[in-house]
């Protein structure tokens, strides 16, 4: 079974001794500017189990417009943008709890409103006896026309959450319309991400 999310973003479940998160996810409001960084720049982050930043490196913080004691310790939804679907981010933690990585087009929210896209690998870290102790995160600078084919799909699946109340319907109708559309295109989504970066990342 996978992952589910609290009201902040976290890993619903977590053990009770667990951590605690400073602060809470401070209201950001997108202003359409859009911001990019360098062909040849990686943005890294690495977080515990619970989706939580452990780590960022200089590139990461540069474009956000966090710094590192504001980024530390705080949930990853921190750069989340409003107009990414809830449901990419439920299947990112489903494919991570099962042990295999992700590549996603991820739309993220910097401190003072504009967003920036990112092409996204996020693999689990291991520890001894292969137990995940967090997850590791490369993102680069995506293609405009890779972003282009996938924001119809992300448009839909929004609107769909949109329709709901309750998070918890939200997210499993519109993780089920993810599903029944990349079926008219690939057999999974990973095969539909595999096909659009072998067409436009090249």
């Amino acid at each position: 079974m996978g992952h589910r999310f609290d009201e902040r973003g976290l890993c619903a479940g977590h053990p009770a001794g667990a951590p605690r998160t400073r602060g809470t996810r401070r209201e950001i409001r997108p202003t359409g500017q859009e911001r990019t960084f360098g062909v040849d720049e990686l943005i890294v982050s690495k977080t515990d189990p619970r989706g939580v930043i452990t780590y960022a490196n200089d590139v990461f913080l540069r474009v956000s417009g966090y710094e590192m004691d504001e980024v530390v310790g705080r949930p990853h939804n921190l750069i989340r943008h409003p107009d990414m679907p809830r449901a990419v981010f439920q299947l990112l933690w489903d494919t991570l709890s099962s042990g295999r990585e992700l590549f996603a087009y991820i739309n993220n929210l910097a401190q003072d409103g504009a967003h920036y896209w990112v092409l996204a690998h996020v693999t689990p870290s291991y520890g001894p006896g292969g137990r995940v102790i967090g997850y590791h995160s490369n993102r680069r600078r995506p293609s405009p026309r890779a972003v282009q084919q996938l924001q119809p799909l992300y448009t839909r699946l929004l609107a769909e959450e949109r329709r709901h109340q309750n998070a918890k319907a939200a997210v499993a109708v519109s993780s089920q319309l993810l599903t029944d559309l990349v079926a008219e295109q690939a057999t999974s989504y990973d095969e539909l991400i595999w096909a659009i970066m072998n067409r436009e990342e090249s």
